[in-house]
């Protein structure tokens, strides 16, 4: 079953349970697809869905931050549970040591070993983690290893 499958289904079976915020929040995720699907003029693939899930994870992420430095935790609580919901559909997550194992193996195959080579390393190195690590983490991560 892929990913839009499932948001279906789940979205299906939010209904019978009665949970609204579930099935507002995968609603607002199906929407997001849609709309791409509309734009496309086409039928969606797995790692788009998955590219479209992560910009939705990014933005509820930027919204929670903005949330937390104006002290309005009613929406902080929202949002919260909006990135727990979206997280269920995107594969594991990597975790620090595994993002610097892999910034270290591209490291050694581009040949990157300064600042000026940033670009050509990150290009190689984000579709090895797209939709597994997060940007910010993964920038913070190669500017330790670049000096």
């Amino acid at each position: 079953m892929n990913v839009a499958e499932r948001l279906n289904e789940d979205m299906k079976q939010a209904m019978k349970d009665g949970d609204k915020f579930r099935l507002s929040t995968i609603r607002l995720v199906r929407a997001a697809i849609k709309n791409q699907e509309i734009e496309l003029r086409r039928p969606l693939e797995d790692s788009e869905t998955l590219n479209i899930l992560s910009r939705e994870l990014k933005q509820r992420r930027d919204a929670l931050q903005d949330f937390e430095k104006a002290g309005r935790e009613d929406l902080v609580a929202n949002v919260t549970g909006e990135i727990e919901i979206i997280t269920q559909y995107l594969p594991q997550q990597l975790n620090e040591e595994e993002v610097k194992a892999i910034v270290v193996q591209t490291m050694q195959e581009t040949g990157a070993s300064s600042k000026a080579d940033l670009g050509k390393l990150m290009g190689a190195l984000m579709p090895k983690v797209k939709g597994r690590a997060d940007g910010k983490l993964v920038n913070a991560i190669v500017q330790q290893f670049l000096q």
